[in-house]
This record gives structure tokens, sequence and C-alpha cells, in this order.
């Protein structure tokens, strides 16, 4: 009897993701379930993003940061949230290109970021397609029983804090590309963030009791800020004159003839994963000193005021945006 093709569904199951299982709630993925109890005092939260090739990720792109790029792009929610992760339920949709050493390293992109991140597989399913690849994660995390920072907490006089810098996923994008007009390195640097985000678990911590709402910077920071507006009933204001940028995102704002539309663009572009938040004046310096202690950035960017939508300013002059950030059909 020929051996089994060892890029099946099931040479992939065996060889690559049974090592990947959590050691208790994975039940060793020889069942079509995995079962994780509850913990007392806490809520699960769950979250699940997609990541499709030529969206997403590009075609060339090594197949270890696209596993990792996935996890991240889901621990971002748990992050805006307060949530501690602790498993996953993965699906991976294999294109004809994805042979036995595009999966190999996807696994052990995998198991770098598990071991990052304090997670472990719990279960999920393998399918062939015939393109473009795509993969998506249900990411499983516990947040303080009723702690959790959603997005509808806003209030009027609240103040908008952003982590982190913005734009360098949008711009990086372009780097990736090889359609950015910047120095070499800061080009390279900037297409290393677009793959690889940093999601902000660790401050996340600090939101529960201190922020009213949160959510991650993926679809654009004024698109994000507009969602808390709008589960909130309240308008949002933000000024880009505080616009936090990386000194690669400041060279290419300071090459270009209209800052203005610069900005606009940094601010709309996407796939950053920050979090966006609002609190009370009275809670900014608690949460700056949060920020500072873990050596993240933390900046002030708006305001929460009565009525609706996001407004844009500049040194006290409105920005008209052609959009507010990245809509999927």
């Amino acid at each position: 009897m020929p051996a089994a093709d060892a890029t099946d569904e099931f040479g992939t199951l065996d060889r690559l993701f049974r090592p990947l299982a959590h050691p208790v709630w994975g039940r060793g993925l020889t069942d079509d379930v995995g079962v994780v109890p509850s913990r007392p005092g806490h809520d699960l939260v769950l979250t699940k993003d997609a990541i499709v090739e030529g969206v997403h990720f590009l075609p060339d792109d090594p197949f270890d940061l696209v596993a990792r790029k996935l996890l991240r792009v889901n621990l971002s929610d748990l992050a805006a949230k307060g949530a501690e992760p602790f498993g996953y339920l993965l699906a991976c949709h294999w294109s004809s290109r994805c042979g036995w050493p595009a999966r190999e390293a996807f696994a052990a992109g995998l198991a770098e970021d598990q071991a990052a991140f304090g997670l472990g597989l719990i279960g999920g399913d393998t399918v062939s397609t015939p393109g473009p690849a795509s993969f998506s994660a249900t990411l499983l995390g516990w947040a303080p029983r009723d702690g959790i920072v959603g997005r509808a907490g806003a209030r009027p006089g609240d103040l908008v804090l952003v982590t982190g810098t913005i734009g360098d996923g949008g711009l990086g994008l372009q780097a990736a590309q090889g359609r950015l007009e910047l120095e070499r390195e800061l080009a390279e640097t900037l297409a290393a963030r677009y793959r690889l985000p940093e999601p902000r678990l660790v401050f996340g911590a600090a939101l529960p009791g201190r922020a009213h709402a949160s959510a991650d910077v993926s679809d654009g920071l004024a698109a994000d800020a507009g969602r808390i507006a709008a589960a909130s009933g309240v308008a949002i204001a933000l000024d880009l004159g505080h616009l936090p940028l990386s000194a690669a995102a400041r060279a290419w704002v300071d090459s270009r003839a209209d800052p203005d539309a610069a900005l606009a663009f940094l601010a709309t572009a996407g796939d950053d994963y920050e979090i966006v938040l609002t609190c009370a004046p009275a809670a900014e310096a608690e949460l700056m000193r949060a920020a500072a202690a873990l050596h993240l950035r933390l900046t002030t960017v708006g305001r929460v005021t009565d009525g609706e939508g996001v407004s844009v300013t500049r040194g006290g002059r409105h920005l008209p945006l052609e959009r507010q950030g990245w809509r999927h059909g």
C-alpha cells in the first residue's frame, strides 16, 4: 500500500499540527472538538480573523511570517479587550503552491508565536483550494468577570489615546510591494512592520478599570475610532497634528508635497494593530505610566464629544477624508 502523501490532511495534522496541540484542552487533536472548562471569576473572550493571499499577505511572503501574522492580528483584538490569550482554533485553506516546505514553515511560525504568547492549538480544519491560500484563527482568552473593555463605553469629555505609531502598516504594504519611494533601510523597516505586527497584549492588561472603550487599529485609526463613536453614541475629534509617527513614516510625510493629505492617508491606511482607547482625563496619567513602564509610546490624539461620527483636524483646520479606512466588500 503506498505511503500517504505527506501534504494530505492527515499527514499535515499528524506531523505538523499535533505537536502544537494545547496540552490539556486540545485533546491531542484526536477528536473533532476541543473542550475548555470555565475559569472561576473570568469571562471567556473569543475573536476570529482571517487572512487571504493577495489581500492580507503577499504571494511571496514567507509562510512562517504568514502564520505569525495570522495569530497576531487576532491577538490584537484580545489585547484591546484586556484579555489574556490561551488557545486557538485554526483553519487552513491550502492552495496548490502550499506543498510540504510551505506547510512546515507555517507550522514553525505557529510554534514560535505559541511560545511567545502562551498559546496552544485546540482544534480546527485543513482543506485544499484552487487558490488563493487563506487562513483563519479563532483566538480564546480570559478576561476578569464583567471587566472587558468594549467599544460602547466612550463618554463625552473622554480623551482619545493610541499606542505605538500610526501609518506604518499602510506604508509597509507599499514598501513590501516595491512601491514606496523611500530610503531602503526605512522601507525595509516599514515592510517588516506590515508583515509582523506587534499585538499590545501586556499593555491591554492595564485597560480594565481605566479605559472606558477600546478597539484595535486594524482598518485605520479614523475607521476604528469611528466604530467606538458609533457603538458609544458619541462623536470623536482627532487631531492629526498629534498623530504618533515612526521615524520612517515621518521621513515619508516630510517628502510629500501635501502633508495634510499624507497624514490623512496614514490615519486611514490600516494594518497597524495598535490600540485606540478612550478614558477620563483623570486616568490619562496612570495609563501613560503603564505604557512608559513597557517602553511603549502612548499618545493623546483627540477628544470625545456629544454628537456622532469622526472629525479630523490639523492645526485647527478641518481636514476632509475621502475614506475613513479599509472596508472589505
